[in-house]
């Protein structure tokens, strides 16, 4: 899918693009390639001269790869993108490329962007530039807003994260913990530690980005102090994360204290039944010796007083339990 981006009255305006044709009849200072097919790759050649790397979104790209300078003065960058979805958080990886000196892109350049999916953030800051005239004024400003606005994506998710980890705090610090909650909560704090590790590396990678652009000095003075503002905003970000991961600790500890206390209960039954029944089984034991007279046969209620015996030496071992509060 191929979209295009114009500014108009200071509004950024999207355009969806089918043919080369159309593609043409245009100034974008954005072009979003999602999954882009192999035409429209040679579209972007054809009407840019751009080139788009086959290794684009490679995951396993070299880091130190991942954010240079081309001699033409195209800006390469790829970045990683949360998207929070329930079933199955991830990060999305994106290729921006930034070309400011070709003849068809005029004095503001143009912001090529290419992912294999749609990113939560894009949506955001198409929402957010259709909404506010003037939040963009060039490609430069699109990709720092794009920054910013994952930043503060990042920012609510880890909101959600608080929200999920009190409802596991309310069940964990209840008390009544069995083995079945004890697997539920800790099945949610593992996904709940999985995405907060995700939104710590997504704010590294942002971090990285944006300290790129204020080293290459493609920003003005208005754009650097927002490139600042950014990573102030990432690094109060990290001591969330640093805070989440605590109590995702403690969160895990409690539950499995629990577990353990659970488990102790049933092998201090085994254990209370273990000494109950000794004094029993030494009984039966006395009376199963191959004495040369049995009792029995020599006393009719032998066997009725052996009975008898056995119940009474297992009642008192237990009424003794249950006095010291052993079977509670």
């Amino acid at each position: 899918m191929l979209n295009i981006f114009t500014l108009a009255n200071g509004r950024l305006f999207q355009e969806e693009i089918e043919s080369l044709e159309e593609l043409t009849r245009f100034q974008p200072i954005w072009v979003d390639l999602e999954a882009p097919t192999l035409e429209e790759k040679r579209w972007i050649k054809q009407h840019y001269g751009l080139s788009i790397p086959e290794d684009a979104m490679d995951e396993d790209i070299e880091e130190s790869a991942r954010f240079y300078e081309e001699d033409n003065g195209e800006l390469h960058i790829r970045s990683d993108f949360l998207i929070d979805d329930d079933e199955d958080p991830r990060s999305v990886r994106v290729a921006f490329i930034l070309n400011q000196h070709n003849a068809n892109l005029k004095s503001r350049g143009v912001l090529f962007s290419i992912h294999d999916e749609d990113v939560p953030v894009f949506r955001l800051l198409r929402m957010r530039a259709r909404r506010a005239p003037g939040l963009i004024e060039d490609a430069k400003e699109v990709l720092l807003k794009l920054f910013d606005a994952d930043a503060e994506y990042s920012a609510d998710t880890l909101e959600n994260i608080y929200d999920e980890l009190e409802k596991v705090s309310k069940q964990v610090l209840a008390g009544d913990v069995t083995d079945a909650l004890a697997g539920e909560v800790l099945g949610a704090i593992a996904r709940q530690e999985d995405l907060n590790g995700r939104i710590r590396r997504n704010v590294m990678d942002t971090r990285r980005a944006v300290s790129f652009m204020m080293r290459s000095k493609m920003l003005n003075s208005e754009q650097f102090e927002e490139a600042r503002q950014i990573l102030r905003d990432i690094e109060s970000l990290d001591n969330h994360t640093a805070f989440l991961f605590d109590k995702i600790n403690f969160l895990m500890d409690a539950t499995v204290g629990f577990i353990n206390i659970n488990q102790n209960k049933i092998i201090k039954i085994f254990s209370v039944a273990s000494v109950a029944l000794l004094p029993p089984t030494l009984i039966a034991s006395v009376y199963g010796m191959n004495f040369k007279f049995m009792p029995e046969l020599e006393w009719s209620y032998g066997y009725a007083y052996g009975i008898l015996l056995m119940i009474a030496s297992a009642v008192g071992p237990m009424w003794y339990f249950r006095k010291r509060g052993w079977l509670k």
